[in-house]
């Protein structure tokens, strides 16, 4: 039979094909129940599209749109100095405040597309050009034009994405490195984590875990997290508006949602003092990976009892104990995350600029307005 490629896009849901979840099997973050939780708890200033690849009629590659209208996020990142900020601010209202992502922007990591294997990268990636094509004249007919145009994220090593001809007119960029910890075969418990700690680590551990006396983890249901709701966005935009850059914030109901979608493939943790909530992360499983989602604390209690240092070690403890192959640390935070043994991999995006004048001077617009991040990598183990 003689090939027949096309896409179709798809507004809900709703509205994918039966056959979806037979290609989403190998990632999460492309299922119906997880793009169930976009439908129904995106951020405000997000508009959500799924695209489907197909050969004739046979569903081949499935992929996630993101829209980001930046006009409507109120702070773009409170830390860096005023000036700095004030100018970023100004430059992405004016000239990138819309931002087509084929990919999903509130992860790390290729969470962008799936194709099947007799499907090859060449193909898929140039439906989705086509495709990513079609969304910006359908946002230009609703009077939204888009500025930016970007995939993300991609390894290093994988040169069938990055060696694609449709990419050759982007920006290929990369920012802050995807911290991931790995774990050994071996590791059965999160004694033989503490066992390969290095003395100044493993006193790290013992000093942190100290701090935390007083505080009891829970994990929260379905009803425990809705009667919590308010305190966990709090929680969330207190660690959310210290961020350096921030291009959405989460919908109050994101991990109501999240967990009503998801069950157990959702991990909710709350850490409580005397009751009162003061700490909370979150976690998904994706098949032999956890994936570290978003976290809250309040800032009295962090500095005191050292609760973020604390959450990643509880990561790595519960993430060996049910036997994962690695965690998906993510951005941010880079020398804390390294200190608890995860390493960094470089990750790379492109994007275009619609207007060809600026789109020449994207590459440095770009290194002048990404928040510079100096760190130092630290290596726990012996």
């Amino acid at each position: 039979m003689k090939h027949h490629y096309h896409y179709k896009i798809y507004s809900s849901v709703a509205e994918i094909p039966d056959s979806w979840d037979t290609l989403a099997v190998s990632n999460i973050f492309l299922t119906k129940d997880y793009l169930k939780v976009l439908d129904a708890s995106r951020p405000k200033n997000m508009t959500c599209h799924y695209i489907g690849l197909f050969d004739n009629e046979e569903l081949t590659g499935i992929a996630l749109s993101q829209f980001i209208d930046l006009n409507q996020v109120g702070s773009f990142g409170e830390r860096d100095n005023c000036f700095k900020t004030s100018v970023r601010n100004f430059v992405f209202r004016n000239f990138t405040s819309h931002v087509l992502f084929i990919g999903n922007n509130m992860l790390t990591g290729q969470n962008a597309f799936v194709f099947a294997k007799e499907f090859g990268a060449k193909q898929g990636i140039s439906l989705l050009h086509d495709a990513a094509k079609e969304l910006q004249q359908r946002f230009k007919k609703q009077g939204k034009k888009v500025h930016l145009t970007t995939f993300k994220d991609f390894f290093t090593e994988d040169e069938s994405v990055l060696n694609a001809p449709e990419f050759e007119s982007f920006y290929r960029f990369s920012t802050q490195p995807n911290m991931i910890f790995t774990i050994p075969k071996q590791w059965t418990s999160d004694t033989d984590y503490i066992a390969a700690l290095n003395k100044k680590y493993r006193d790290q551990y013992k000093r942190a875990h100290k701090k935390l006396d007083g505080i009891e983890k829970r994990k929260m249901g379905l009803s425990e997290i809705e009667s919590h709701n308010t305190t966990i966005q709090n929680l969330y935009l207190n660690v959310s508006k210290n961020a350096p850059f921030n291009t959405f914030f989460l919908a109050e109901n994101h991990f109501y949602e999240l967990k009503k979608q998801l069950g157990h493939n959702f991990l909710f943790y709350g850490y409580f003092l005397k009751e009162k909530l003061i700490g909370f992360n979150t976690l998904i499983k994706n098949g032999d990976t956890i994936d570290t989602y978003f976290l809250g604390y309040d800032d009295e209690h962090q500095r005191e009892m050292m609760v973020y240092l604390n959450m990643l070690y509880d990561m790595i403890k519960y993430s060996i104990k049910k036997g994962f192959r690695e965690i998906i640390f993510a951005r941010t935070a880079l020398e804390i995350k390294s200190s608890v043994g995860a390493k960094p991999y470089d990750m790379v995006g492109f994007m275009q600029h619609s207007n060809p004048v600026i789109h020449k001077f994207i590459g440095k617009i770009f290194k002048s307005l990404e928040p510079e991040t100096v760190w130092q990598q630290r290596n726990p183990f012996k």
